[in-house]
């Protein structure tokens, strides 16, 4: 057993949400110059040079890469071996969320009530938190300061085995034409297959943690990663919705077992922003 005191995990949140708020990472920076390159429309090179542009100054300077900060949302993974003290867990979490938005200057989006009282909470939290028990004694923590513009773009359908592969694909493709412009492309498409409707929407969020050089591990589904990648550049959205082969980055695909009678899909899409982070303790 091991003791681990719930201060690290306030103090790591803090340290999350602000790296993730800053810095895009070097292999976000290559993609996206590996896809100015590809550019054949001068208007798409331009503005894949501007989101560059404003990456490295965003990281050099340590300012957000985008006015939207996000929700926080946190990943936990928590080993059984742990024995947590100190304050309770949400509270050191939220704490190192209000922590981080005070101490970066990140925008504060949370409002208490989604209907009848919008006022905002003034320090981006409650955070949406999901926990996770694996073996081992460590915890592992991924966080996402997940933005409105690309988050209301995203959708759940409730598939029949019947649309199979083709009906997935067709609905996936549906989701990126709608959304247009909208969720600030070049986009990250988090797909979740399976499961139960929740635990759909779950997946497709999930996926969005990946890094963006990490294919599937079932090689059924890095093809199809592929496939709808192809077919969702060939919308010719293009960066900002100004045209292009640069509508998407990366398509990953996360799937669970699900009921006889059911294929639940869901798409969660991620703006060019692509802010994560990841750490273990």
């Amino acid at each position: 057993m091991r003791e681990i005191n719930t201060l690290l995990i306030k103090d790591a949140i803090t340290e999350l949400f602000l790296k993730a708020n800053f810095s895009i990472g070097e292999k976000m920076i290559q993609r996206l110059e590996i896809a100015k390159q590809q550019e054949t429309s001068e208007t798409a090179k331009y503005v894949l040079e501007q989101i560059i542009e404003n990456d490295r100054i965003a990281e050099r300077e340590q300012i957000p890469m985008c006015q939207d900060t996000g929700l926080a949302i946190v990943f936990l993974e928590i080993g059984q071996e742990v024995f947590l003290t100190g304050q309770s867990i949400n509270e050191a979490i939220n704490e190192g969320v209000a922590e981080a938005y005070e101490k970066g200057f990140l925008r504060k989006s949370v409002v208490i009530d989604p209907l009848f009282n919008r006022i905002n909470t003034k320090n981006n939290t409650p955070a949406i938190i999901y926990y996770d028990y694996i073996n081992g004694d460590k915890i592992k923590i991924n966080v996402l300061p997940k933005g409105a513009g690309s988050e209301n773009m995203s959708q759940i359908k409730m598939l029949t085995p019947a649309d199979g592969i083709e009906g997935m694909k067709r609905f996936v493709v549906e989701c990126v034409r709608q959304a247009g412009p909208n969720p600030c492309p070049p986009i990250i498409v988090g797909v979740g297959v399976g499961g139960s409707f929740e635990k759909a929407a779950l997946l497709s969020k999930k996926a969005l943690m990946r890094e963006i050089d990490e294919t599937s591990h079932y090689p059924q589904y890095a093809e199809l990663e592929k496939e709808l990648l192809q077919e969702i550049n060939n919308l010719n959205i293009g960066p900002a919705g100004l045209k292009g082969k640069t509508t998407c980055l990366s398509v990953n695909i996360e799937a669970y077992p699900t009921h006889i009678a059911a294929l639940p899909v869901a798409v969660n899409i991620g703006c060019h922003a692509y802010r994560h982070a990841a750490i273990e303790i």
